[in-house]
């Protein structure tokens, strides 16, 4: 079993996300089960984007519960989506959120901490789908509010899923083949590396765009999960991030 985490670049259209579709058949074919954590559809002024669903009202700044429940939707907008193509593509497969996600959170609104997941809706819903998606960003506290997990926090939600459900690894699609020496927006010659120690990773995520969130880099590193960063539009090898062991 692996986990696959598509943001909200690869969220963005149709055409993207049947990239999204292709990219889980073969971790299906190479893997048995996957499960998909997903970010919301497309970025800043994108109509299904946290930050727009966020712009409804000035008044969410007022209310950090009801700022997080808006939140949330939009990786549960994006789960919808992506579970009905993935059953238009011929994928049957399941959508585990809210309690059945299993994920528990503490903290404060808008920068939570997941404190447990407790993977058994999640074992159970793989005896009967090899596919399921879990919306990320997000989990829910002893009361039942939604909370979310911080910029970037559908990373922790992937990493996190894979080191409780103990995957093979986490995979990361990018629209650039792995992690690169530089910018290849601006660096031409800009060459994916192949591996790195997670150890070697860290501190490469220390920028204004890093390639995955770095709170989420981290708990890869205290639960010793491989990584793998890769292109979404094709089936070649990314960027593996190994654990570093003493």
């Amino acid at each position: 079993m692996i986990i696959q985490k598509f943001g909200g670049a690869a969220m963005k259209d149709r055409g993207m996300r049947r990239l999204c579709i292709d990219r889980i058949q073969e971790g299906l074919k190479s893997h048995g089960k996957v499960i998909v954590v997903v970010s919301a559809i497309g970025r800043q002024e994108s109509p299904y984007s946290t930050d727009r669903l966020l712009s409804i009202t000035p008044s969410f700044t007022l209310s950090t519960a009801s700022w997080d429940l808006a939140a949330a939707c939009g990786e549960l907008i994006a789960s919808a989506v992506l579970s009905a193509e993935l059953e238009e593509a011929g994928i049957h497969n399941k959508v585990m959120h809210s309690m059945n996600s299993g994920i528990r959170t503490v903290g404060p609104f808008g920068n939570a901490t997941i404190e447990t997941i407790e993977t058994s809706s999640i074992e159970k819903a793989l005896q009967h789908h090899k596919c399921l998606i879990v919306p990320g960003f997000q989990g829910m506290n002893a009361a039942g509010d939604y909370m979310t997990l911080g910029r970037g926090g559908s990373d922790l939600t992937a990493i996190a899923l894979g080191s409780s459900l103990k995957a093979s690894h986490v995979e990361f699609f990018k629209d650039v083949p792995g992690v690169m020496s530089a910018d290849p927006h601006i660096h031409n010659d800009a060459k994916k590396i192949d591996s790195l120690t997670i150890d070697e990773f860290l501190p490469l995520l220390d920028c204004t765009r890093p390639v995955i969130q770095k709170r989420a880099a981290l708990h890869a590193k205290e639960t010793a999960i491989p990584l793998c960063v890769r292109g979404i539009a094709a089936a070649e090898e990314g960027t593996w991030i190994i654990p570093s062991f003493s």
